[in-house]
């Protein structure tokens, strides 16, 4: 090993597996998401596979691997669906159990909560915020 392999950490993403760990945890978080009556209508009409692509590529950015997102912002993507604020806790609950379920480190379940709380504006409609 040389000194600066042992100087730089891991991402949070190399960290719990890379590509195939952010996959099973987007499989299994949509498993939960779309059994759950409150929030399944939500993906009506929605292509699936690729909604489970785009969540895989947002997720692999914000653990710290490769950015090849090249999708839709969040708000643009979100606001017009009317999601409230509690659906989106929701979601982040399922987000958070299921990467839990994996086996995900709490250091790394600690940084992906506190992105959800960054972003939440973004995705929750404007006249569902409780600042509103």
């Amino acid at each position: 090993m040389t000194v600066t392999e042992e100087t730089v950490p891991a991402s949070h993403y190399d960290r719990i597996g890379g590509a195939s760990s952010v996959k099973a945890a987007v499989e299994l978080f949509y498993d939960k998401v779309l059994a759950d009556p409150e929030l399944a209508g939500y993906f009506d009409g929605v292509d699936m596979a690729g909604q489970r692509r785009h969540l895989a590529l947002m997720l692999t950015v914000v653990l710290g691997g490769p950015n090849e997102y090249a999708g839709r912002g969040l708000a643009e993507a979100h606001q017009p669906l009317g999601i409230t604020v509690g659906h989106y806790a929701k979601v982040g609950e399922y987000l958070m159990l299921t990467l839990t379920e994996l086996g995900v480190p709490s250091d790394v379940l600690a940084d992906v909560q506190t992105v959800l709380g960054q972003v939440q504006g973004q995705v929750v409609a404007a006249g569902n915020r409780s600042d509103a």
